[in-house]
């Protein structure tokens, strides 16, 4: 047998089941305002410049008619719910990547102690990779990466399932990558990130316990 198998076969059946699991919770920002950034959400930013996270009404939204749109520029854009506070479960949010000269990219955050520090896994349509970070003082560094494809102007989905110091992410259904990190062993909020000029569409966020 394939040992390298293994934790993905048995992460993706933790995956099933912890959709299912109370205590769950689900946004796909339908009930917001569109204009504004949606309540129960900080939206802010990592580093310089002006993020501008708003609700906007999208016709391809997965779960019609909203989506949270981020269309300014900073250095990390993102956005993170207020609850609840989680130390072992998962993160998992569609994204679309739809414009962006230096960047077109999508990404959940978990473990955030504020908008300078949390771990954070994105997919860019630009370099066709998912790539899974640890950001401390607002310094991001990258501790793995795969390449996959990640086309622009269409509905993905990423996850990520963390239970103490071992993360798993999965890329439109598919674990495409195991890391390990202690950088922040503690509970934290979840949330959505971009960077740079990033013009990204998110719906259908979910996050919650092991």
């Amino acid at each position: 047998m394939n040992r390298a198998v293994k934790p993905f076969a048995t992460l993706v059946a933790g995956c099933a089941f912890a959709t299912a699991l109370p205590g769950a919770t689900a946004d796909n920002f339908d009930a917001a305002k569109p204009g504004a950034a949606p309540s129960g959400w900080t939206a802010t930013q990592t580093g310089a410049g002006a993020a501008r996270w708003t609700v906007e009404t999208d016709a391809t939204a997965p779960s019609s008619p909203h989506v949270l749109r981020q269309a300014g520029t900073a250095d990390y854009p993102v956005c993170l719910r207020q609850e609840p506070r989680l130390r072992d479960g998962f993160v998992a949010v569609k994204f679309k990547p739809v414009a962006g000269r230096e960047d077109q990219a999508g990404g959940v955050v978990w473990r955030a102690l504020d908008a300078d520090n949390y771990y954070v896994a994105r997919a860019n349509a630009l370099e066709d990779n998912v790539t899974i970070y640890h950001t401390v003082k607002g310094r991001r560094v990258a501790f793995k990466s795969v390449d996959v494809k990640v086309a622009p102007s269409v509905w993905h989905a990423l996850r990520v399932d963390f239970f103490g110091d071992t993360f798993t992410v999965s890329f439109d259904g598919r674990p495409v990558l195991v890391a390990t990190d202690r950088t922040f062993p503690d509970a934290g909020l979840t949330g959505v990130w971009t960077k740079a000029d990033s013009v990204t569409l998110f719906d259908d966020f979910l996050c919650g316990p092991r």
